[in-house]
């Protein structure tokens, strides 16, 4: 095999390719450009390295065998469009994640979770006591609840859907919330930093067809709001009191008061101590 002769064919095959380029195939080239650095953006963000170099190689092989081969740029252009669907579906709750969070990027935002932190350790230990004692004494009772830790912004959207209250953290309050026949009881309470922001917000349905059929509307909203906004949700099932916690479209069911607690720490301490 002689690998310079096949080096001088496939330059040769590439010098032909760019004669007969045309504004069809300027806008192609535009469009996969586009494609590939959307794909790997998103691989990018979600530290998919090892998908990324496979893809790379991906694109490179196409290239080499359109040029090399009788592959025309239509027949590649639906086989390079097949594997970037592929990569795309495979990373679909965190397409939906960005697109929503630039989609309603002006949400509200409080004071930054940080100068909380820095302000009161007390405080912090506090919020995190009194939103545990709350949860088990509503799972204890059969009580249904929503509640959303955010550190981020919160659409607009969410937040007028329901009644802001700007309130103190305490188990009293969130309980009163959440006490079957109140105005509030049925939608989810929205908790950022020390202040309960909202309650009786409407959340998106998770639109997840393998959730267990046990799973009612109340799971699917906690759910849904995590595949949208980086967000954690905590959800009390009316019907058992089983604690559930969502995040990144992920359910995990039976949380006890020690996964409670993580969950929360992790929530006010991440950025400044890790995860302790």
């Amino acid at each position: 095999m002689d690998i310079k002769q096949i080096l001088i064919d496939f330059l040769a095959e590439s010098a032909d390719v760019f004669k007969s380029f045309g504004v069809y195939d300027g806008l192609l080239l535009f469009m996969l450009l586009v494609l590939n650095v959307f794909v790997f953006t998103l691989l990018r963000k979600n530290n998919a390295s090892k998908v990324s170099v496979v893809y790379f190689l991906f694109v490179l092989i196409m290239a080499f065998s359109t040029i090399i081969s009788d592959l025309n740029r239509m027949e590649f252009t639906i086989i390079y469009v097949a594997f970037v669907i592929c990569v795309i579906l495979l990373f679909a709750t965190e397409i939906k994640r960005s697109v929503w969070n630039t989609k309603f990027s002006r949400g509200y935002q409080s004071k930054d979770i940080s100068n909380v932190v820095k302000s009161s350790a007390k405080l912090v230990t506090q919020c995190i006591n009194e939103i545990i004692k709350a949860i088990q004494n509503m799972s204890k009772n059969d009580t249904g609840a929503i509640i959303v830790l955010s550190n981020t912004k919160i659409p607009d959207n969410v937040i007028n859907s329901g009644v802001k209250l700007n309130a103190n953290i305490s188990s009293a309050v969130i309980e009163s919330c959440f006490f079957p026949k109140t105005p509030l009881h049925d939608g989810a309470m929205i908790i950022q930093n020390d202040k309960i922001l909202a309650a009786g917000c409407f959340l998106p349905l998770s639109q997840e067809s393998d959730l267990p059929k046990e799973l009612g509307t109340r799971h699917r909203a906690g759910i849904g709001v995590t595949e949208m906004i980086n967000v954690t949700s905590i959800i009390v099932s009316e019907e058992t009191g089983i604690i559930s916690i969502a995040q990144g479209g992920k359910l995990t069911r039976y949380a006890d008061s020690e996964m409670l607690r993580k969950v929360l720490k992790d929530f006010y301490w991440q950025d400044l101590i890790g995860n302790k």
